[in-house]
């Protein structure tokens, strides 16, 4: 009991200290990391027949496929926000279907479409993530003057 509960204090602590440091490009993937994990972690819990277990995992993945989408910033590419938020939005759709049937085939293809658009997403060059990190300070900069 007490090692479990260590164990989280301490994943609880490494993220917390990951997210004070990070750049806006690894944020977005440690929340794509968290959907890929709640979703595993409700399709457990779906096998197991944990109903409570199953709601909390899966309201957190929601919750967290929210704060991608709330993340999109259209003023780059429109086109690809939409997709994205379109995609997010069909994501959350099968997790609520998933929890509702106890169906974990929904959660697979959650799984599978969220390594997708990480997978792309950690293939970001340096040079990009520069280049969109000057773009944000002077956009911000702007706003202020």
């Amino acid at each position: 009991m007490y090692a479990k509960k260590g164990i989280q204090a301490y994943k609880r602590d490494s993220i917390s200290a990951d997210l004070a440091e990070a750049t806006p490009h690894r944020v977005i993937q440690l929340l794509m990391q968290g959907v890929l994990e709640k979703t595993a972690q409700g399709k457990g819990f779906i096998e197991r027949r944990d109903i409570e277990g199953k709601a909390e995992a899966l309201s957190k993945a929601s919750a967290i496929i929210n704060a991608l989408r709330g993340s999109l910033d259209r003023e780059f590419n429109p086109e690809l926000c939409d997709n994205l938020e379109s995609l997010y939005d069909y994501m959350i759709g099968l997790i609520a279907e998933a929890s509702v049937t106890m169906n974990v085939e929904k959660l697979e293809e959650v799984i599978k479409l969220m390594l997708t658009i990480k997978s792309a997403w950690d293939q970001i060059s340096e040079e990009d993530k520069q280049l969109s990190e000057q773009m944000r300070y002077e956009r911000q900069a702007a706003v202020s003057e």
